[in-house]
């Protein structure tokens, strides 16, 4: 069976994108595509942690509603939050209730403080986990990268972080680009790794 599918222009993509309407723009404009904003970081790896047992396409449905209901992403913001927003939080149906996911975000963003008071960014941390661009884009569900960095987060106190869920964080923030070959968005994803500045000089 082939990796790849014809997107509406006629060009091959990643076989996921045709699995659901929204996915084909999350495909060519975000998926795979280096991010250095802590504040975007932050929002997917409490995203990836929501879908957790749920499928990506109910996540991204209710991305908009994560986003008002979590002050934006902003974890200082979020690090404030209280008991009470957690009641406030299990009642919003605009978003998945599940009272550990809801109380991993608030306790996460506590820990993302911590991590830039220590590192001067969330991405100087994470960017350090980059595997070597050498790699073939692979089909797998974790790799040795994402493994050392859910142990290290989970050892510094971070909740639902686990190595799948940190894999499909690395492969969504363009740690790795795990567009298949001959994804027309593969190149596009390249070239942009190639030009983006690591955080922390790296």
């Amino acid at each position: 069976m082939s990796n790849t599918t014809v997107g509406p222009d006629g060009k091959p993509r990643c076989r996921w994108c045709a699995a659901a309407p929204e996915f084909l723009g999350y495909h060519d404009t975000e998926w795979g595509y280096p991010v250095s904003d802590d504040r975007r970081l932050f929002e997917k790896l409490c995203l990836e942690g929501f879908q957790s047992g749920l499928s990506w396409r109910t996540i991204l449905a209710k991305r908009e509603n994560f986003r008002a209901a979590f002050q934006d992403f902003d974890f200082d913001r979020i690090a404030r939050f209280t008991q009470r927003d957690v009641e406030r939080l299990l009642k919003d149906e605009g978003i998945v209730r599940h009272r550990g996911k809801i109380e991993a975000v608030i306790n996460n963003a506590s820990r993302a403080q911590e991590l830039v008071e220590r590192e001067g960014s969330l991405a100087a941390f994470i960017w350090r986990y980059e595997p070597d661009a050498t790699q073939e884009p692979q089909t797998a569900s974790t790799s040795a990268e994402s493994i050392a960095l859910s142990k290290d987060l989970k050892k510094l106190g971070w909740k639902f972080v686990g190595p799948t869920t940190v894999y499909a964080f690395m492969q969504a923030m363009g740690l790795i680009n795990d567009h298949v070959e001959g994804c027309v968005i593969r190149a596009e994803v390249e070239h942009a790794r190639q030009g983006f500045r690591r955080p922390g000089g790296g």
